[in-house]
């Protein structure tokens, strides 16, 4: 087992139970206790978990978001090829208002070689968009970035956004249902999300299929505010064919 996906096992039996022992996780993840206290040390700087005597307790509710660093190992090569699929949807000179999240992270990439205009809304984008040498023209907007995630939120992302008018917005999501719509985990995620919709002539959706058919319980919007979505294999058929019967066009990658 790798270290990321001993981490993720980790992560996710600490959430389910609340609280569990180091001797507990050693013999779930198969691995000495010596790494199961250095694997927690490392997921409690990340914000993942409290480490407490003989192990470790959970700091996340459930339906909450697990934090960037952690999403940040799943399904890597499937957020690469939505990230390819999407930024070729995207034609040169375009100006693109570029969503946070770890897919969204992974076009940045793909556009810092590109000759378009992208304001990022995490510092992760920019920080990756800010690099020379690249052909992407770089607008950085105001905020607030939030602890363990570093996407910009607040009245002056806000702002930034109305000031301008983008060809195209591209995406993440917590949550996809064609029934309860776009949705995110942060009040002030959502609203950004939907600032750089109403600010853009089209939206596009990066996310994998684990999204589908999941709410969130900060709504961003029904699904036909989505022009396309860009998607994996995993995305579920019922969701898929409910999205493109209300006209959204789904690729799956």
């Amino acid at each position: 087992m790798s270290t990321a996906d001993r981490h993720r096992r980790i992560a996710e039996a600490v959430k389910e139970s609340g609280s569990a022992t180091v001797p507990e996780l050693a013999e779930l993840a198969g691995a000495s206790e010596m790494t199961i206290r250095r694997d927690l040390d490392v997921l409690a700087a990340q914000g993942v978990l409290e480490r407490v005597r003989g192990g470790a307790r959970t700091l996340l509710l459930r339906g909450e978001e697990p934090p960037f660093a952690l999403r940040a190992h799943d399904a890597v090569e499937a957020k690469r090829r939505i990230a390819a699929e999407v930024s070729s949807l995207i034609a040169d000179g375009e100006t693109v208002v570029l969503d946070s999240g770890t897919t969204c992270l992974e076009v940045a990439r793909l556009l810092h070689q590109r000759p378009v205009t992208v304001m990022p809304v995490s510092l992760q984008a920019i920080r990756v968009l800010s690099e020379t040498p690249g052909r992407a023209a770089l607008l950085v907007p105001g905020g607030r970035p939030r602890t363990s995630e570093g996407d910009l939120t607040g009245p002056l992302t806000l702002a930034s956004l109305a000031a301008l008018r983008f060809d195209t917005a591209v995406l993440g999501c917590c949550g996809l249902s064609a029934a309860e719509g776009l949705t995110a985990y942060d009040l002030d995620d959502a609203a950004v999300k939907k600032a750089g919709i109403a600010s853009s002539r089209r939206t596009i959706l990066a996310t994998d299929g684990s999204k589908f058919g999941r709410t969130a319980h900060a709504y961003v919007g029904p699904s036909t505010i989505l022009h396309t979505v860009v998607t994996d294999a995993g995305a579920p058929g019922d969701e898929v064919a409910a999205l493109e019967a209300a006209g959204t066009v789904v690729k799956a990658v």
